[in-house]
């Protein structure tokens, strides 16, 4: 016997549980369904153990660099054990607090891998629902490409499963989850190596931001091996080994993570029964309102390839369930200006265009100001990094339509830059902002000199 409901999420984590709360607030007949813990990726295996680890990350630093400012501690030991029993504990406490609840909201919460049987039907575990609405909202895994030697590297996934702390550490991927994982192990004293097909770390973001992380990280000793194909991983009497296509290998390491990006959880969903459309690299299709090909299917978060970001999942679901059964008919996300940060040392922040983006979609009509300096946390110390900032900015009312960002604190200060950008901030807006002193965030408010003019070419 089957049960029917409203809405039907398929995934438990962020996009799907955002959108099955709207349509329960909204008084819909609502189910989640999962084979793990409600949360996800985010909660159980990416941003919140991640951040948990990073902030340790941050401490055993402020340890090392309190002696500059007189304060001395007795040791400076780091137990890996604590760290990770004490995270754990966050994070089954988040999963307890969602089982409650969904319970809470009325939602139903079916535990099991779900398949579609056609386009208002599901499979779980032999039992059958029926939903007028179905949101497939599966996420994605992390990528291990196809080479000889491939099992003997772990990914983020097994990062967060180490029972002890890596000593000698190879991440391939100079990505967000490569410098994110090679800050914090680096940090917390581990040797650590990266290699990345691009040319610089970050390759995504605006050059400076890639620039400037890479002279940190190898300032703070990570070992930097840019445009390097790894072909093969291998077991050797010293530890592994990482085999590049040309040149010599890098060998010795006790631990390899494969941070080379992720693919969608789109497989054995039942997507062909139910005749949804899917990219070659099984992406599934939606338009600008989360539509698939087929009515009353929707898609959202990573197993769409747009944004893939938890803040961006919970606003697709959220205005998804308002649309369905709210009368908002024509609500849908935005896209453009989305802010992101990545948790590396230092954090880098960024919404809007990068320069080279700018540059093709406006043209010569950029003007770019820049800062480079080193904030106050770090004036009693030698070797602090480097904070560094860029506005780019379009037309003869310099629009500001990029903020990038590298420094302490940035992850934190661009939440409120992003709002103005999306508002369609100008430079002058920003000059006309009062600046809260001392601080590094009021640099943003006070750059004077353009260090690029229209018709300047780029550097």
């Amino acid at each position: 016997m089957s049960q029917h409901f409203d809405l039907i999420a398929i995934g438990g984590g962020s996009g799907g549980l955002a959108a099955a709360e709207q349509a329960a607030q909204l008084g819909r007949r609502v189910a989640v369904i999962d084979p793990g813990p409600l949360g996800g990726t985010c909660v159980n295996r990416g941003c919140v153990p991640k951040k948990v680890m990073w902030y340790a990350a941050q401490l055993a630093q402020a340890v090392r660099d309190g002696a500059g400012f007189g304060v001395r501690t007795k040791d400076q030991y780091f137990d890996w054990s604590t760290l990770v029993g004490g995270r754990n504990q966050f994070v089954e406490r988040i999963n307890d607090y969602w089982d409650g609840y969904v319970k809470q909201e009325g939602i139903t919460d079916i535990s099991g891998h779900a398949r579609l049987v056609d386009a208002r039907t599901i499979e779980v575990e032999g039992n059958r629902y029926s939903a007028d609405h179905i949101v497939i909202a599966t996420g994605s895994r992390p990528l291990v490409p196809r080479m000889p030697g491939a099992e003997l590297g772990i990914t983020s996934d097994g990062f967060f499963e180490l029972a002890q702390q890596p000593r000698r550490v190879a991440i391939i991927g100079g990505g967000y989850v490569g410098v994110e994982l090679a800050g914090v192990l680096r940090a917390l004293g581990s040797e650590v190596t990266v290699v990345a097909l691009e040319e610089r770390v970050l390759w995504l973001f605006d050059p400076m931001v890639g620039e400037a992380l890479a002279q940190t990280m190898s300032r703070d000793g990570i070992r930097l091996g840019l445009q390097f194909e790894v072909s093969a991983l291998e077991r050797r009497a010293d530890g592994l080994a990482l085999i590049p296509r040309t040149g010599e290998p890098l060998t010795g390491f006790d631990t390899i993570i494969w941070a080379v990006g992720r693919a969608p959880n789109s497989a054995d969903l039942g997507l062909e029964a139910a005749g949804v459309e899917v990219a070659p690299n099984r992406l599934i299709k939606v338009d600008a309102f989360q539509n698939t090909n087929v009515a009353g299917v929707y898609a959202i978060g990573d197993v769409t390839g747009r944004e893939p970001l938890t803040p961006v999942a919970i606003a697709a679901g959220r205005r998804l369930a308002r649309r369905l059964f709210n009368g908002e008919t024509e609500l849908k996300l935005d896209y453009d200006n989305v802010p992101t940060v990545v948790f590396s040392h230092p954090p880098v922040g960024r919404v809007g265009l990068t320069e080279p983006e700018a540059r093709a979609r406006y043209g010569d009509t950029l003007t770019v100001y820049e800062t480079r300096f080193t904030p106050m946390r770090y004036a009693l110390n030698e070797h602090g990094p480097e904070t560094a900032m860029k506005l780019v900015c379009t037309g003869p009312e310099e629009r500001v339509v990029g903020i990038h960002l590298i420094g302490d604190g940035v992850d934190e200060m661009l939440q409120g830059f992003a709002v103005a950008l999306k508002m369609g901030a100008t430079k002058a807006d920003l000059d006309d902002t009062v600046a809260i002193h001392p601080t590094s965030a009021e640099e943003l408010v006070t750059l004077k000199v353009p260090v690029r003019r229209p018709g300047d070419a780029l550097p």
